[in-house]
């Protein structure tokens, strides 16, 4: 009879330790109004061009890199494309840290692949808790720089939605030099462009803005992300990823949507979601059951409830939403990505409901 538990030996003592990293699609639900992943609410409509699938992709596939230079107002050698802006995230750890040795600094309550990659990796982390208005403790960053390769920031912010200062992150960059690297998440920028930090890279060498397809541009079944830098930031990725990151149909499709035509309606879209967002935004204040929606920059919205029993109650009508509660800081709190105008007349309806039902 086969031993498995020989088979669970052979496994990294820091991987036995770990719990999957829990995406929405991992915890599932069953329902037909799926706001918990900050997707686009509708699907772009690519075809494929390249039929040349029996020949091996570009290992960083010209098209995409200079149509994403071009958009984002940087040199192509300050680039680099992957599957997506978590294999970024890894990549960096893979390149700059030296495992059991080397240190990250991440800042909750925020994204938990920064924390999940470093586990993986065998890096050691510190988490360093945001204020209470959802900024940095920038004295407690600097108590913490021992030992310290990488400082991950998300702005805007996931899941709260908020910027982050920008004198902070100028504040944070002046620490770190010569010591880290600080990288600024740019994930959601899209939906408050002005704020990027790309036209900083000039001034700080050790910047580096991390950027993906999977958001504004609805395409996060795609997994393409990318990595700005300065060049020797970017060479050193080079060393560490995979030799074909990006499949040909993937590449194909994102060259697609980085054209001047489809850029422009990724934009159109930018200033739709936005405005549906003000008014969905606008009929949650009015309900009795929520005590706080705070501005988002982002594609979603942090809602405080004064029941703890909403999102079971949203869950079991097949309305899949996203709980914060086990965030810190964050209780009773739940993250709404902004969807159709259906979808948003789903959740405010559920919410009336919820609230009749209490009050019977």
């Amino acid at each position: 009879m086969n031993n498995f538990n020989d088979i669970n030996q052979l496994v990294r003592k820091n991987v036995q330790a770990l719990t999957p990293y829990q995406s929405a699609r991992r915890i599932g639900g069953k329902g037909d109004v799926w706001l918990n992943a900050n997707e686009f609410p509708t699907a772009p409509n690519f075809e494929l061009t390249e039929q040349c699938l029996n020949r091996y992709p570009q290992a960083q596939p010209e098209q995409v890199i200079n149509r994403y230079a071009d958009y984002a107002g940087v040199e192509a050698e300050q680039l680099i494309v992957s599957r997506g802006a978590d294999e970024a995230i890894e990549l960096l750890m893979r390149a700059f840290c030296e495992p059991g040795q080397d240190s990250i600094i991440y800042c909750p309550p925020t994204y938990g692949m920064y924390l999940v990659s470093a586990q993986t990796l065998g890096i050691n982390y510190k988490a360093i808790a945001q204020t209470p208005d959802w900024q940095l403790d920038l004295t407690a960053i600097k108590q913490n720089l021992d030992s310290v390769k990488l400082v991950y920031v998300c702005s805007p912010n996931n899941p709260t939605g908020n910027l982050l200062n920008p004198d902070d992150i100028k504040a944070l960059l002046a620490m770190t030099v010569g010591k880290a690297l600080v990288i600024v998440d740019e994930a959601y920028i899209e939906f408050s462009l002005e704020n990027s930090l790309v036209s900083w890279l000039a001034t700080y060498p050790h910047l580096v803005i991390l950027r993906t397809l999977s958001k504004a541009f609805a395409l996060a079944g795609l997994r393409c992300g990318f990595t700005i830098a300065n060049k020797p930031v970017i060479d050193a990725l080079q060393k560490v990823i995979a030799p074909y990151p990006l499949a040909s149909p993937v590449a194909d499709i994102a060259a697609t949507a980085l054209s001047h035509e489809n850029l422009a309606v990724m934009k159109l879209h930018v200033v739709n979601l936005n405005s549906q967002k003000a008014r969905f935004t606008s009929e949650l204040n009015k309900l009795d059951v929520v005590e706080c929606v705070y501005p988002s920059s982002a594609n979603y919205i942090l809602v405080k409830f004064n029941d703890p029993q909403v999102f079971k109650y949203c869950w079991d009508q097949g309305i899949i939403l996203r709980d914060q509660n086990k965030q810190p800081g964050l209780t009773n709190m739940i993250r709404i990505t902004i969807g159709t105008q259906a979808q948003c007349d789903a959740v405010i309806n559920a919410l009336i409901n919820f609230k009749r039902q209490g009050d019977n």
